[in-house]
């Protein structure tokens, strides 16, 4: 196992989960649909425990999550403009917006799940996160689907 590309590849699932959890956590704030609001909350959470799942597993091997963005993570803000969103409070936009952001998340676990010798638990926790992380998209483009009509 290369330790610093492993390294890099968890940070860049941290990064990808932060920008998660900070945009579903600004968007339940200033959402008005109550169905929303709960399913921002409950995505805002899942992250946030992903963040820490992944980081304890990091300490455990001697990993350390950067505290300074990554490239990766300051090239791309997956949820960069849902905040100017929110304030119009068009249901599509900001489903659209959300399901941009899931279509990102799913990505860097794809991605993650191509890195090679990885620890068991750590893969065993990359491939239970991309099942939620799928899940949650799948759920977020669902409600962005049906609110088109």
């Amino acid at each position: 196992m290369e330790a610093k590309a492993l390294q890099a590849g968890l940070n860049e699932l941290l990064e990808t989960l932060k920008d998660g959890q900070k945009g579903y956590a600004e968007a339940l704030t200033d959402v008005e649909d109550a169905d929303l609001k709960e399913t921002f909350k409950k995505y805002a959470a899942q992250r946030s425990s992903y963040i820490t799942e992944l980081e304890d597993q990091m300490h455990k091997l001697n990993l350390h999550p950067e505290e300074e963005s990554s490239i990766t993570g300051t090239i791309h803000r997956a949820f960069i403009n849902l905040k100017g969103l929110v304030t119009s409070k068009d249901r599509y936009s900001i489903l659209a917006e959300c399901e941009r952001g899931e279509d990102y998340a799913k990505a860097a676990y794809e991605k993650a799940q191509k890195i090679q010798d990885v620890p068991a638990a750590i893969k065993t926790i990359i491939e239970k996160q991309a099942a939620g992380i799928k899940q949650g998209h799948d759920e977020i483009r669902n409600l962005r689907d049906a609110a088109k009509k």
